[in-house]
């Protein structure tokens, strides 16, 4: 079982119903982007995690692309609004930062996919996640901790990793949601690391690379890019992907350049003599 975190719309922007005595009720997922056949899975209510973020725990489904309403109150006393923004690739939370049905829009290949087909875009969505995690020098995939009983520091903003005793040695730490205990103190979620599925340009350079994997066999899906055909149709030529700064040209790693951890060598020392007349050639990390 997954979790979805949901950030309403209303009136085209985020909007937090809670302040003003609204509530957001419950999610419905349909098979298809018309949603006019009954739901193949509903889940709510939704728990507020935070200002402007709610939490459905989803139903067990096939997996497969699905389109979601959210219905939601505004305010006490107000109708209920519908959010239809919402469109989910099942199952989340495998270690994927993209899915396989974005690698089957790239190609072209028509959805549903099948049990085969969903095996190998996972296996090229793998493969092209570890060159990124190579290069970054950093996993895709952050670490869940929970602080217990711990009290912050002043008058911080409780959003703000650094109102609580966190290790800030990652450069990428995010409160997700606190709980006061009857002591006064709090329990706090955090994700420590880059969750490379919320950035999208790594999403976009894992699924292109991906896609042009399969691309490039002959016997897989989406089939390769025609440049020419015979007019009896005995021989064809193909090409390759545009070439970069092209129209249509796959993204480049050094497109994740601002996220990349570096590998730094202590400073401050005296200078090392080179090797191999130094005692060490170790680095610090």
């Amino acid at each position: 079982m997954s979790v979805y975190d949901h950030k309403p719309l209303w009136a085209g922007a985020q909007y937090d119903p809670a302040p003003a005595g609204g509530a957001v009720s419950h999610l419905d997922l349909y098979a298809t982007p018309e949603r006019d056949e009954p739901a193949a899975g509903s889940a709510g209510p939704a728990v507020r995690l935070r200002a402007g973020v709610y939490r459905f725990t989803l139903p067990i489904l096939p997996p497969g692309r699905y389109w979601g309403s959210v219905t939601f109150t505004p305010s006490h006393g107000a109708d209920p609004v519908t959010d239809a923004s919402v469109r989910l690739d099942l199952p989340l939370g495998q270690g994927l930062v993209g899915s396989p049905e974005a690698v089957a829009d790239a190609l072209g290949v028509a959805l549903p996919l099948t049990a085969a087909q969903r095996g190998r875009y996972e296996q090229t969505l793998r493969d092209a996640q570890a060159d990124v995690v190579a290069y970054l020098n950093r996993p895709l995939v952050p670490r869940a901790v929970t602080l217990r009983a711990v009290s912050p520091s002043g008058i911080g903003d409780p959003e703000d990793p650094c109102s609580w005793p966190v290790d800030l040695s990652d450069d990428f730490v995010e409160v997700t949601a606190w709980r006061q205990n009857p002591d006064g103190t709090y329990d706090v979620d955090l994700l420590v690391g880059l969750d490379g599925a919320r950035e999208e340009k790594v999403v976009r350079y894992v699924v292109a690379h991906a896609a042009e994997s399969i691309r490039q066999r002959p016997d897989q899906d989406g089939g390769r890019r025609v440049s020419s055909v015979s007019a009896e149709g005995q021989s064809i030529s193909y090409e390759s992907a545009p070439s970069t700064g092209q129209a249509g040209a796959l993204p480049t790693l050094a497109s994740l350049n601002g996220l990349r951890r570096l590998a730094l060598q202590r400073v401050g020392g005296p200078p090392r003599a080179p090797w191999p007349y130094s005692s060490s050639r170790s680095r610090w990390r």
